[in-house]
């Protein structure tokens, strides 16, 4: 069974910092593409990332590029986003995605 946990999200400020994770299991995580999703408050589910499985080839949302960093440890099955210089904008429940399976999400608030 695919699980997926998110989780570092929180409140902060504009122009701080926040690492996401993702705990993958019940699948074979170095061999999958795997995909960073965001949903704001009455919007649509929207892409943000995407890494190949060696991590070798990285995709970023035009809004996010240069300030977000995709990257896995194969090892740990864990799925990273580090996110800086933070925008009020960026402010959604997060979601690490395996062929549309995601898990509950990590809330982020960038606010003041």
């Amino acid at each position: 069974e695919v699980h997926l946990v998110e989780s570092g999200g929180g409140l902060v400020q504009p122009g701080g910092s926040v690492r996401l994770s993702c705990a993958a299991s019940g699948f074979a995580f170095d061999s999958v593409d795997m995909r960073w999703f965001r949903q704001a408050p009455g919007a649509g589910l929207e892409w943000v990332s995407y890494i190949n499985p060696s991590g070798s080839s990285t995709y970023y949302q035009d809004s996010v590029k240069g300030r977000f960093i995709v990257s896995r440890d194969n090892a740990k099955n864990t799925l990273y986003l580090q996110m800086n210089s933070l925008k009020t904008e960026d402010s959604a429940v997060y979601y690490c995605d395996y062929f549309g399976q995601r898990g509950q999400g990590t809330q982020v608030t960038v606010s003041s």
